[in-house]
Formats: C-alpha cells, structure tokens, sequence
C-alpha cells in the first residue's frame, strides 16, 4: 500500500492581517513548504506597489504565478494576474510592484536566490536553511508550531 504524506495548509487571508513574514520595506513572505535536502521552497510573495526587488539571480528554477497585483520585469513588460513566469537557473533579473493593489505571488524556488552589486558580485545568499531559520523565528515569537512545513 502507498502512503502518501499530506499538509493541509489552513486557509488564511491574503491581507496584512495573515500570517506574512516582513523581509524588508514592502516585502513579506507566507512559506508554505520547505523541500528537503536543501532544494529550495515553496512560498507566497507579497510587495507593496513601488517595492523592487533588485538584481538578483537564483541558481536554480524558479516558478512564479501572479496571483494579485502586477509587476513590471527589467525586460519592460507587465505582469498580472493569472500570468506565469518561468526562470532558467542561472537568470539575472529585477523587478518591482505596480499598480494599486499589493502583489501576491505564488512562488516556487529551487536553489539559492544571490542578491548583486551592479558588479555582479554577491550582496547576500539566502538559501533554504537561511529561509527555515527566518520562519522558525517568527513562529517561535508567535507560539506557532515551526515543523510542519518542513521535509
């Protein structure tokens, strides 16, 4: 017999007052899974109209489906709602909020996400241990049980 494991995630509201991770001016996350071995995580994205993400490259795939909000990638174009982007391992981007509402992304990425100087050099690394340590401390202050989203 095959058993499968499953995590039910309660549903939660998309505004300010869920369970959102503050990362920096208009930017929060929702982790939603952490993969094993290190392989990367799952998460929803939330930046406030006008927040950017700076250069920026992930050494693994990354996946991202809007879920509200629009962005604008460096490339110029717009993206919505229910459009999906899809980036090679090794792709170098920024991006920023636009609009009126916040940005809701659903996000799944694989690897590391290296923030860069206009360089090319490393600012900050932010790996799969740095995001289960950022989210074990926010439950710790919450009382909020750290394990079950973890592999």
């Amino acid at each position: 017999m095959n058993r499968t494991k499953q995590n039910l995630i309660p549903a939660a509201a998309l505004g300010d007052e869920g369970p959102w991770i503050a990362e920096g001016p208009g930017k929060w996350s929702r982790p939603l899974r952490f993969l094993s071995d290190g392989r990367g995580w799952v998460e929803l994205m939330r930046l406030d109209p006008g927040a950017k993400l700076g250069w920026h490259r992930h050494t693994g795939e990354v996946h991202a489906y809007n879920l509200q909000g629009q962005r604008r990638l460096c490339t110029g174009e717009t993206v919505g709602p229910g459009d999906y982007v899809h980036e090679s391992a090794g792709n170098v981007d920024w991006w920023e909020a636009t609009g009126d509402q916040p940005l809701i992304i659903y996000v799944v990425v694989m690897g590391a996400v290296e923030y860069l100087d206009d360089r090319g050099g490393v600012l900050r690394r932010i790996t799969t241990a740095d995001r289960i340590a950022d989210w074990r401390r926010w439950c710790e202050a919450g009382g909020v049980d750290s394990e079950a989203l973890i592999e």
